[in-house]
């Protein structure tokens, strides 16, 4: 669909110069204005002229009307003035002979901008806190994060994803101090993560309290915890090998969700990496003035810049969450040479980074703008706020055995010779988790209703994939699909091309926007136009040899294209149901 924008552009200019030599306008803003109307009959594009109706200094309907004989093109089938819009109809010869060869040409290819080539992109996401479980919270920063960078490989970018992990931090004081106080090696070897949640739970129920279950705050017990911590930053071996036992623990855990997911990452460094590497940082904002010491603790002022001050030490000289960020990203850069480093995390740290990365900003870092934050929304479960310190979590591996438990009950019902049914199962089970999550606006707050993401009616991921598996089923039925040129006879048909030309203009806006769901809405656009044409337009039965073969090759364009984009949003093609 860029290319025939680009083309409909020129022939707009030519028209708009006719109008105005004078006019500045360039081609490029032209495509940029040209929309989707709501309706086919209102045109497959449509330009609203009232934009340019100021510059050209005439009524948006004089535009437009002036505008209809300059649309003679291939890809342009006519042109309509309708109340100051000009509606264009795309050239059905044109889909057929351009649009659909070029999808089966470049089959898995096609739709990947190449403006990534030679770049590098850094993206840090997912990064669990150790010792705490996967729940539905850390879903997003999962699957946003994963999407993000199939988005940017697919447009020539050199991707590194890193798992950023949680391993540092004064969690880990009250976590030594809970399994001083009550732990048991044996229940922890066998329980794993859950049984170090149920510590970290416990301690924190201690040093704040629970009426619920009458235990009295204990403040003492929070500076035992800091204590603990500051022993494992000044090289305590005794609490360091208790830490790297939790970090083992908890990574055996995370490699099997990541393995549902079909998620791998390029790197594990996590906050404890960067622990000799913070000094220097540090060094550096004092050498500059850049550190002010504000009760006791070690900050950089902000007011200027309209935020809070952004702490680097606390005052006993512990690190801070900034410190070691600022640490990575100098880490990162020289490591990676990076052209842009994306973040994915809540909307609730929007600050944290406006601070951090404009520290990095001050202390003269030229790639400051390299930093990118993409946040997004909270996750609640009927309205709750999930925590972990207090034990109300929807953890993901529960939630995906039940997702891949209805599958499996459905499938046993439809499809009980099916071979290899727990693998699809899966596919179908995990996937209609993730297509819910990434149907929504990443900045978006869920409140996660388990019924509806489990619901294999409506704009659901098991709806597409079933599509897709109905694509592959017409084409394995089908065998050898003969020679011939393609046609577009019926009105679903050209929908349905209309649709899959769209979809490099989709990645390209997913990728501006750090916006998943627009690929994931873009599939449910491809899988309803191929419904109603599998629904309207006989395939394998078509009334001649020459129709079957050319409906064959929009089916087979079909299953590029859905396979494509189902990569970029973590959803495994599924070519059996």
């Amino acid at each position: 669909m860029l290319k025939i924008k680009s083309l409909i552009a020129d022939k707009l200019l030519c028209g708009i110069k006719n109008i105005s030599a004078e006019c500045q306008i360039t081609a490029d803003e032209l495509v940029g204005m040209l929309e989707y109307p709501p309706d086919s009959s209102m045109g497959d594009l449509a330009l609203p002229c009232f934009k340019l109706s100021k510059t050209l200094r005439r009524s948006p309907v004089q535009i437009a009307q002036t505008l209809v004989p300059e649309m003679s093109a291939d890809c342009i089938d006519s042109a309509q003035a309708v109340n100051g819009y000009l509606n264009i109809y795309i050239s059905k010869d044109y889909l057929a002979s351009a649009v659909i060869p070029e999808i089966l040409d470049k089959k898995e290819n096609y739709g990947a901008p190449d403006f990534g080539k030679g770049k590098t992109v850094v993206l840090d996401y997912s990064s669990p806190n150790v010792a705490k479980p996967f729940h539905i919270g850390h879903l997003g920063t999962t699957v946003i994060g994963h999407s993000l960078k199939k988005l940017h490989e697919f447009a020539g970018y050199k991707c590194v994803g890193i798992n950023y992990l949680g391993d540092w931090g004064t969690q880990f004081g009250k976590l030594v101090l809970a399994y001083r106080m009550w732990g048991n090696k044996e229940l922890i070897e066998k329980g794993g993560i859950d049984e170090l949640v149920s510590l970290y739970v416990r301690i924190n129920n201690a040093i704040s309290g629970n009426e619920e279950q009458g235990i009295a705050p204990d403040p003492e017990l929070a500076e035992k915890a800091r204590a603990e911590f500051h022993k494992m930053e000044i090289g305590d071996e005794e609490n360091l090998e208790l830490w790297r036992w939790f970090v083992k623990i908890s990574l055996e855990e995370y490699e099997k969700t990541y393995k549902q997911l079909d998620i791998t990452f390029d790197s594990y460094k996590g906050e404890s990496f960067y622990t000799d590497k913070m000094p220097a940082q540090v060094q550096i904002l004092r050498d500059k003035e850049l550190l002010k010491i504000d009760d006791g603790a070690s900050i950089v002022d902000l007011e200027e810049y309209g935020m809070p001050p952004c702490l680097i030490l606390k005052r006993d000289g512990s690190t801070l969450y900034p410190t070691r960020d600022i640490a990575a990203a100098v880490y990162r850069k020289a490591e990676y040479g990076f052209d842009k480093a994306i973040y994915v995390t809540s909307g609730q740290q929007i600050l944290h980074f406006q601070q951090w990365f404009k520290v990095v900003d001050l202390m003269g870092y030229e790639w400051a703008d390299q930093l990118v934050h993409v946040p997004y929304g909270t996750v609640s479960v009927n309205g709750a706020k999930l925590a972990t310190r207090t034990g109300n979590v929807v953890l993901l591996k529960d939630l995906f055995a039940a997702a891949i438990e209805k599958v499996s009950e459905i499938m046993e019902e439809k499809n009980p010779a099916l071979k290899g049914r727990y693998d699809i199962a899966e596919a179908v089970g995990v996937g209609a988790i993730v297509f819910y999550y990434l149907s929504n606006n990443r900045i978006k707050d869920i409140n996660f209703n388990m019924e509806e993401a489990l619901s294999f009616d409506g704009n659901t991921g098991p709806y597409v994939q079933y599509t897709y598996a109905r694509a592959c089923s017409i084409l394995e039925k089908a065998g050898d699909i003969p020679a011939g040129d393609v046609t577009i006879t019926t009105p679903e048909e050209k929908a349905l091309a209309v649709t899959l030309s769209q979809f490099e203009e989709k990645v390209r806006v997913a990728i501006r926007d750090y916006e998943p769901s627009v690929i994931t809405r873009y599939i449910l656009d491809i899988a309803t136009a191929f419904n109603r044409f599998y629904h309207e337009c006989p395939i394998n039965n078509a009334d001649t040899p020459e129709l079957r073969a050319s409906r064959l090759k929009l089916t087979e364009a079909v299953k590029h294209v859905l396979g494509s984009a189902f990569g970029l949003i973590c959803l495994r093609k599924t070519e059996k149901i």
